[in-house]
């Protein structure tokens, strides 16, 4: 018969190769990717599916770069990425902090509005909001991109579940000393609040930087686009080459897995912390 420890590492063996099959099934296309970005067009289009190139071809992704205006969107989607990302991070964390731990009128009633909202799928406000951009004359230009996201719900609801867990007894210390409002929040609150508002800003960031289908709608000229809608954009009138498209997507993710493996572990400390209040 086998023994406890026995059966704990044939569980563990199974778990690991339950994992390791799922791991591989999720970054099989990232890899293939990866491999098509030095094919011909000929050998990605090839049946049956061919998995490595014939040789490396480097010059795919120089093609890619210089078949349409990488450079202004690259520009385009970082000053958007940026923008976006410190107003939620901003407007967010102040919206967290008052609903909990201010009191005001309706408080709990208006966040439960807010928290409704959420299930509104973000689609059905696209025309609405693409009204209001198009009266302000915002379309093909920076403010209509970043305006209907400088503040989220999500991020609201985020920052809020954070401040709830941090401990009361420092904003009291700050009133003792005279500190107003303003000064506990900034001086107090927020340095403390370092982890969750580190979390959100990596989310944020990475959401924008992705972004697809507001940029597609309020910019219609190249050189106004965003990468990811640029790279939507990048097909031949009679023949689309898949492995530019492949090298200049992969050079766009680049930046963002960097990013997330660097500051992984404060995105998923902020997150859990975060989750521990209701």
């Amino acid at each position: 018969m086998p023994s406890r420890s026995g059966r704990r590492q044939e569980s563990n063996l199974v778990a690991y190769i339950v994992l390791g099959i799922g791991g591989l099934m999720m970054i099989f296309p990232f890899l293939y990717q990866l491999s098509a970005s030095f094919m011909t067009n000929a050998e990605v289009q090839s049946i049956p599916k061919q998995l490595l190139p014939g040789e490396l071809r480097w010059e795919n992704y120089v093609n890619g770069i210089n078949s349409f205006p990488f450079w202004e969107q690259l520009r385009n989607t970082t000053v958007f990425s940026i923008i976006r990302t410190t107003s939620q991070v901003l407007f967010c964390s102040m919206a967290g902090y008052a609903f909990a731990r201010m009191r005001f009128p309706l408080k709990n009633v208006t966040f439960a509005v807010l928290l409704s909202i959420l299930m509104i799928p973000g689609e059905l406000l696209l025309i609405s909001q693409y009204q209001i951009v198009q009266s302000f004359g915002w379309l093909n230009s920076m403010a209509g991109l970043v305006a209907p996201g400088m503040v989220s719900l999500f991020g609201t609801f985020m920052m809020r579940q954070f401040f709830l867990g941090l401990p009361k007894e420092l904003e009291e210390a700050g009133r003792i000393d005279g500190a107003g409002p303003a000064t506990i929040f900034f001086r107090i609150m927020l340095p403390l609040a370092l982890p969750g508002v580190s979390a959100l800003a990596v989310i944020t960031f990475i959401e924008c930087w992705g972004a697809f289908l507001w940029p597609l709608i309020v910019a219609t000229r190249a050189e106004d686009m965003t990468l990811a809608v640029g790279i939507a954009s990048f097909t031949g009138e009679h023949q689309t080459f898949y492995p530019q498209i492949m090298g200049v997507s992969l050079l766009i993710m680049l930046p963002m897995i960097v990013l997330f493996i660097a500051l992984q572990r404060r995105v998923i400390s902020g997150l859990a912390f975060a989750g521990m209040k209701g």
